[in-house]
């Protein structure tokens, strides 16, 4: 009679690699088998990447794939006195070059200022007609860049952060340029979003394609008879009672704090505005980057606003403010390897 030879009782069970998980594993409950080591490995080796996804997924992908800084007066300090200079030149030249009487001209550029974001929009908003590169070598050529010193501290910051930096300013590209060399930062942005950026061409009129940017107003300035520009009496207009900012004649420049300014910009530059933080020490310039979906930094105030996510006095502070800018870095430092399991001969 022959006996029939029993295979070993294997019997299995299933265990689940954890609460929160879809999944089981069958493991042998055999401890001496092979198939059991090979299963134990196998299980200990999803919990530990588990663990490892749980602990650095999130760093896996920075909360900001992009850093927009404004230039003036947020690389560098307002004490520097390029502002200062700046306002002295753009009223020079509204007296020099466009024969604007000298007792108009506080208020002129504070409403121009105020209304167009920038004196040179508003002038050009009015009525008056002017080349682009004259009025920014006249206002930006004669600053005291010997005020700007190298700033080895923001250099060493900027080149630390893994990610990409891109500089946004209203000023003209030659400006920039100078300025960023001044501060020895020349060497640390990809790129920089400038005046000549969302004003290639210089348009002596408003145009009606749905390609160009208005910043306020719905009017067109008036012509004289003679065919030239009549200048649009800003003063007086706001001089009557309920004068409001709708009767405002547009100006063909593009030029923060235009949401849609702001918008072309980011375009033009490939940034994603829910992926970015952008770096301003104007305030009507944070709530309009914050309109679009921008996360924003207010410089120069210790204070934050409407608008502001962060708020430092000084740029420097930056590591200290948002020490998660460099968590990215971090991630790199991390190294993941499976345990190894000795197995029988």
């Amino acid at each position: 009679m022959h006996t029939q030879n029993k295979s070993p009782d294997i019997s299995s069970s299933k265990i689940k690699i954890r609460k929160d998980c879809n999944f089981e594993i069958l493991l042998p409950t055999q401890r001496n088998n092979t198939n059991f080591l090979l299963c134990s490995f196998i299980l200990i080796s999803i919990l530990i990447k588990m663990e490892f996804e749980d602990r650095y997924g999130q760093v896996q992908r920075p909360k900001y794939d992009c850093l927009l800084f404004d230039l003036d007066d947020t690389l560098y300090p307002l004490s520097s006195g390029l502002a200062a200079a700046v306002l002295k030149n753009i009223q020079d030249y509204m007296i020099e070059k466009l024969g604007i009487e000298e007792s108009k001209i506080p208020d002129l550029c504070d409403l121009l200022y105020k209304n167009y974001g920038t004196t040179m929009a508003g002038l050009r908003a009015i009525g008056y007609d002017f080349d682009y590169d004259e009025y920014h070598s006249f206002v930006h050529g004669r600053l005291p860049y010997e005020n700007l010193k190298p700033d080895p501290v923001l250099k060493s910051l900027l080149s630390s952060l893994p990610i990409r930096k891109v500089i946004f300013t209203n000023a003209d590209k030659v400006h920039a340029i100078k300025a960023l060399s001044r501060l020895g930062l020349e060497d640390c942005f990809e790129g920089i979003l400038c005046f000549e950026t969302l004003n290639p061409t210089h348009k002596s009129t408003t145009s009606d394609d749905e390609d160009d940017i208005e910043f306020l107003g719905s009017t067109q300035s008036p012509r004289a008879e003679n065919g030239s520009p009549e200048i649009f009496d800003i003063i007086g207009y706001f001089s009557q009672p309920d004068a409001g900012s709708s009767g405002l004649p547009k100006t063909p420049i593009v030029c923060k704090p235009s949401v849609s300014a702001i918008e072309r910009a980011l375009k033009i530059a490939n940034i994603d505005p829910h992926r970015t933080l952008f770096f301003e020490d104007s305030v009507r310039n944070i709530q309009a980057g914050k309109c679009l979906g921008l996360d924003t930094v207010l410089v120069g105030k210790s204070q934050r606003v409407k608008g502001a996510d962060y708020a430092f006095e000084s740029i420097h502070n930056l590591r200290e403010a948002i020490p998660e800018l460099w968590e990215a870095d971090k991630l790199a430092e991390v190294t993941y390897s499976a345990v190894a399991v000795e197995t029988p001969a």
